[in-house]
């Protein structure tokens, strides 16, 4: 079969990529200031405002988000991919140091609480996230630093500082007026940074800064016996579950959606959850809330009710222990990862015991009451980045007697769509393997739809997995969107290379067309779009998806376990 391989034609971006593995090989720090001209020449469309001299919010918002707070006094980052590995290189007993963490990026990270940040990576993919994070953040804050070095707008910081004052609208309007910017990038500033802004600020300016960074083991070998270190952890913690002889529905996707909608746990605490509203004052919740009750919005009543329980949970940590309480009598199990590996949690859940009196009504199926009978178990876990999907599958696949189904949700940028719609792929470029997957994805739009509230589906359509949000410029976009691929993300590919090992006597191949179409097993993927790049500097970084981010998420799932479910009643 002739085709014509979608290449990106941009070196700029494999020359960067070129750049900082070849620095990375070095067993000394690697200073971040050397990548700067080669992350510039990229153009990022990340990070489309790199080479002007006031700040671009859009990416100093987008790393911020995905940066542990303490990066402001971080001079060293050392990336590794176990205790073992950290330990060997003079880095003993990091776990011991701060555990921190990022909103927007889930990667296990310790801060010593001096300068030094040691970071599990689970695959190159964490290097070619965070490198380009890194990098951003560094530009990013030297331009903070010489916008804000005049003699008024220091005089402001140490003010507010001096009186522990919140950095509010008429705040973010003076310091818009000193730096002759606009007012609303230094309010979503705020909102990000809350009280810290100040301080921050005022540290950035006062404090010269030069980040470094380290990789101290590198290898595929590294990688393989890090991830199959976390299934050991996983097999200790099973609880007397045989994996092996049990089959198995594989979910990729997060920690909560699945099994809120499986446990039905918030919906029993309706009240409970109105009260809270009403405590907190969350004036545009309460609106929300009672809006759909009185049927005035389309949105649906058991999102909320979930979406709200997270944050009365946050409110009130002790509920989470009743609520896992009763996820355990349903037969659902959560796994965490060990301290001393990299993070994902996984969820192990046993369909025999699941109660349909308990389920989110929408997975109410014809002949549910037959799962009673099931021996099958579904893994869920918290979705990696890039090639650590390739890395966990590939170790689950391993150990468990039998996959039933593959199926893998997860957030995407859209180059024909808006935020918050779903896309459904069957066909994946993978820019790791160079190759193109044919696949028969059991997912299509009708699956999707009637639970989709704020968006479109789009099926039939073709995705490109790419190893970084950062290393994706305009002429990259471009030529894809040429060769009609839209759905832009990170994970499928990987997923797929592993799944024609699960199915082939033979480690998958390099750049060529790939049929698997008739796998013995299901397989869908389906995204929801949070970033659109088209759009320069629209991304998350930009604009949250709040609260609408449960419709596509929930929407989603639950198209993945009506599938589930009902190929499993088949089988029964």
């Amino acid at each position: 079969m002739d085709r014509t391989t979608p290449t990106s034609a941009n070196e700029d971006i494999q020359l960067y990529m070129r750049t900082y593995y070849s620095l990375l090989r070095s067993t000394s720090p690697v200073q971040i200031k050397t990548l700067i001209e080669a992350h510039k020449r990229m153009r990022s469309a990340l990070h489309v405002h790199a080479n002007e001299l006031y700040p671009d919010w859009a990416a100093l918002t987008y790393t911020l988000i995905r940066l542990p707070a303490c990066i402001h006094d971080v001079k060293l980052v050392v990336m590794g991919q176990s205790a073992d590995v950290f330990n060997a290189h003079g880095y003993p007993d990091v776990q011991n140091w701060q555990e921190v963490t990022a909103p927007g990026r889930r990667r296990r990270s310790f801060f010593d609480g001096k300068h030094t940040l040691a970071v599990y990576i689970a695959s190159r993919s964490d290097i070619d996230d965070l490198v380009p994070m890194l990098t951003a953040y560094q530009i990013e804050r030297r331009k903070l630093r010489t916008l804000l070095d005049r003699p008024p707008a220091l005089a402001l910081l140490q003010r507010l500082v001096q009186q522990a004052s919140v950095c509010d609208e008429d705040t973010c309007r003076r310091l818009a007026e000193l730096t002759e910017t606009e007012a609303a990038d230094w309010q979503r500033l705020s909102n990000l940074l809350g009280p810290q802004m100040a301080p921050v600020l005022l540290k950035m300016v006062q404090q010269p800064f030069s980040l470094s960074i380290r990789s101290l083991a590198g290898s595929l070998a590294h990688y393989r016996r890090a991830t199959r270190r976390w299934w050991e952890n996983v097999a200790r913690q099973v609880n007397g579950i045989d994996l092996e002889r049990r089959p198995v529905y594989f979910v990729s996707s997060n920690t909560h959606s699945l099994v809120n909608l499986l446990s039905g746990y918030p919906l029993q605490y309706e009240e409970t959850l109105q009260a809270f509203l009403h405590e907190r004052g969350s004036e545009a919740l309460l609106n929300e809330y009672q809006g759909i009750v009185r049927e005035q919005l389309p949105s649906s009543r058991e999102n909320f009710m979930y979406y709200a329980w997270k944050k009365y949970e946050q409110a009130h940590p002790s509920a989470a222990t009743e609520r896992l309480k009763h996820e355990r009598q349903q037969g659902i199990l959560r796994i965490p990862s060990a301290l001393n590996a990299f993070d994902i949690e996984m969820q192990v859940i046993d369909l025999g015991r699941l109660q349909q009196r308990w389920l989110d009504p929408r997975l109410r199926l014809p002949g549910i009451e037959r799962l009673r009978h099931s021996n099958a178990l579904i893994i869920n876990i918290d979705y990696p980045l890039g090639m650590g999907a390739y890395q966990v599958l590939n170790e689950i696949s391993r150990n468990c007697a039998e996959i039933r189904g593959v199926f893998i949700m997860g957030k995407a940028a859209t180059l024909n769509g808006r935020i918050g719609d779903v896309m459904i792929p069957n066909v994946v470029h993978d820019e790791h393997s160079l190759n193109t997957y044919l696949f028969r994805n059991c997912f299509c739009a009708d699956d999707v739809t009637p639970y989709l509230v704020y968006g479109s589906v789009l099926d039939n359509q073709k995705a490109i997995t790419v190893p970084g949000t950062f290393l994706q410029n305009g002429d990259y976009m471009a030529v894809f969107y040429q060769e009609g691929y839209t759905d832009m993300e990170m994970e499928a590919g990987p997923y797929l290379s592993s799944i024609y090992e699960m199915v082939r006597p033979k480690r998958h191949p390099y750049n060529e067309i790939v049929n698997l179409t008739s796998t013995p097993f299901l397989v869908g993927i389906l995204h929801y779009a949070s970033d659109t790049p088209f759009s320069k500097g629209k991304n998350l970084g930009a604009a949250s998806l709040s609260y609408y981010g449960m419709d596509p998420t929930y929407a989603t799932t639950i198209a993945i376990l009506r599938t589930l479910m009902q190929d499993e009643i088949r089988r029964l």
